[in-house]
């Protein structure tokens, strides 16, 4: 393939610039699965163009073609990816810092709930193809704090606040069980701030840890992200499937512990409503309202250093065969689609709209009023309406 590009850049003259794009467009149609550029290669128009005028119609029938690819939802039906999961290194040493602050993709442009992360573990061990935390870490290593536990435990909080804490942004919550005692330093925190909600997100269901447990603390929210088994088995590589994930939720709801469900990423795929309607469908029969705290919404949205990343990987994947709108300086489905994706999944699970707290994750301000029929001014108005909600689960089930 690369003799064929540089067969056409000597025969058309192109660019530096439109090799590049040629060679995008190329990596891009190989990643996806779909017909490469030799395939598509519209030698016809020899027959009507010649010089500049003719390499700007080849030019453009390649970017229509590519682009026309990206205009319609996924379709995964006839698409088997190959894929090469990296290999990961798991070590533990010690940190300078604990990893505690605010959201780290926090933004004003965009709707945020103000959530402080911890970053219980470096790095993950699944291999979601769409995955951000592959930019952020160094590849194939995982990274356990020797000192975690003390670090967790000289952290200082207000005893007049309420604080809504998440695990899983830097790593999977619960993949790694209780390694390094992990889990232990978590859990003796939660019980020694009841004031927190200390929330552990995750896509696997190691949840052994915690059955044997009688004393857990009531203020643990255990959360897992979903999307459709077509979905888990193209893009969510490793990880456990969807049926598995909803019977591990189901554990430890039954235990008398609160759960929430996490979709996003969203992905716009052919059969939408029929895909994510049966997921929506069997979160009602399984799980009673009461038992939930959260839904959240949200979809794929890149920075470019993660869209590099994803390009320069030996599998495929059609997770960048997206249209790409401008995001608050990164890239995600236009609003249209977000709209309608959003709005199908709030109005699937209208039977839980009084007992659940709904949201959407990052997203732009203008969906909210759209999608749940009302909006917060602000973030912090956002932040306080979701901890007035979780508090009154987590008393509910203290008392």
């Amino acid at each position: 393939m690369n003799n064929f590009l540089d067969n056409i850049a000597k025969k058309y003259h192109f660019t530096f610039q439109e090799q590049q794009i040629l060679k995008t467009i190329q990596r891009d149609l190989l990643q996806w699965g779909e017909k490469g550029l030799e395939e598509i290669w519209n030698y016809s128009l020899e027959e009507k163009y010649e010089g500049k005028k003719l390499k700007k119609e080849l030019l453009s029938h390649i970017k229509k073609y590519y682009e026309s690819l990206r205009e319609k939802p996924t379709n995964y039906k006839d698409f088997t990816p190959k894929i090469q999961p990296q290999k990961i290194k798991i070590e533990e040493l010690k940190k300078d810092s604990l990893g505690f602050g605010a959201c780290p993709v926090a933004s004003e442009k965009t709707r945020c709930c103000n959530l402080l992360t911890l970053d219980a573990v470096e790095s993950c061990g699944y291999d979601c193809s769409y995955c951000s935390i592959q930019s952020f870490y160094n590849e194939g290593k995982v990274v356990f704090d020797k000192d975690f536990k003390t670090k967790l435990n000289s952290i200082k909080l207000d005893p007049n606040e309420f604080y809504h804490i998440g695990t899983g942004q830097s790593s999977d919550s619960l993949m790694w069980g209780n390694r390094y005692g992990v889990l232990d330093a978590l859990v003796e925190f939660a019980k020694k701030n009841p004031n927190v909600l200390l929330e552990f997100k995750t896509k696997s269901d190691n949840i052994s840890y915690f059955l044997d447990k009688q004393d857990l603390p009531k203020n643990l929210l255990f959360t897992w992200s979903l999307n459709p088994q077509i979905v888990i088995d193209k893009e969510e590589h490793l990880t456990v499937s969807l049926i598995d994930r909803l019977k591990a939720a189901r554990k430890i709801a039954d235990m008398g512990m609160l759960v929430g469900f996490h979709f996003h990423p969203m992905i716009y795929i052919e059969d939408f409503e029929k895909e994510y309607g049966e997921v929506f469908t069997k979160l009602k029969e399984m799980f009673d309202p009461k038992e939930v705290v959260l839904v959240s919404l949200g979809t794929l949205t890149f920075i470019k250093p993660v869209i590099k990343k994803i390009r320069s990987r030996d599998f495929q994947s059609k997770i960048l065969q997206l249209p790409m709108s401008d995001a608050s300086g990164k890239l995600s489905y236009p609003l249209d689609i977000k709209e309608k994706m959003f709005s199908f999944a709030y109005q699937s699970l209208k039977e839980w709209h009084k007992d659940v707290y709904f949201y959407m994750c990052m997203e732009d301000k203008s969906l909210w009023k759209k999608v749940f029929g009302y909006e917060y001014p602000t973030n912090e108005s956002f932040e306080m309406d979701m901890k007035l909600s979780y508090m009154k689960k987590v008393r509910g089930k203290v008392d």
